[in-house]
């Protein structure tokens, strides 16, 4: 049944008790009762919006940063994302199986400016921090399985 919940919190955080209950067979209480274990338990860590930046706020700027990092001794790579971690602008912090990088970090910020230098003045003097590659987000047409723009749009790619 946990997973059966994650996946519709997945879908949709905001579901009523009733309406969980009827989509898994059990009542309400029932679904609340294990909605409640998982975040307990810490499987459910908190719950987001996802935003439409262009109709909401088309001044902020998102980037993905890869970082070549050095792992520290008796902790591998976890205090250097824990140091990371702990700045406003970090939205996301993922330790990679490639070579080419260690570290992917989603940032957001006002400006390109603004990302710039805290790549440049916060990330890349981080001790164990040996290079940082930089990518700005233009557009964002999927997250989390919702469709970012869900204009009506011509199939055949005609508008």
């Amino acid at each position: 049944m946990k997973n059966e919940i994650i996946g519709i919190l997945q879908q949709n955080a905001r579901i009523s008790n009733t309406a969980m209950g009827e989509m898994l067979g059990i009542s309400p209480e029932e679904a609340a009762a294990e909605i409640r274990k998982l975040e307990e338990a810490g499987v459910i860590r908190g719950y987001s919006v996802i935003l439409n930046d262009e109709k909401f706020d088309s001044s902020t700027v998102y980037a993905t940063i890869q970082l070549k990092v050095t792992p520290q001794r008796d902790c591998g790579f976890d205090d250097i994302a824990k140091t990371i971690m702990m700045y406003d602008e970090v939205e996301s912090v993922s330790l990679m199986s490639s070579g080419a990088y260690d570290l992917s970090v989603e940032v957001k910020g006002r400006t390109l400016k603004d990302v710039a230098f805290f790549v440049s003045e916060r990330l890349a003097t981080i001790d164990g921090v040996l290079s940082t590659s930089t990518h700005f987000l233009l557009k964002k047409y999927k997250e989390k399985g919702i469709f970012i723009d869900d204009d009506d749009t011509d199939e055949r790619g005609l508008g």
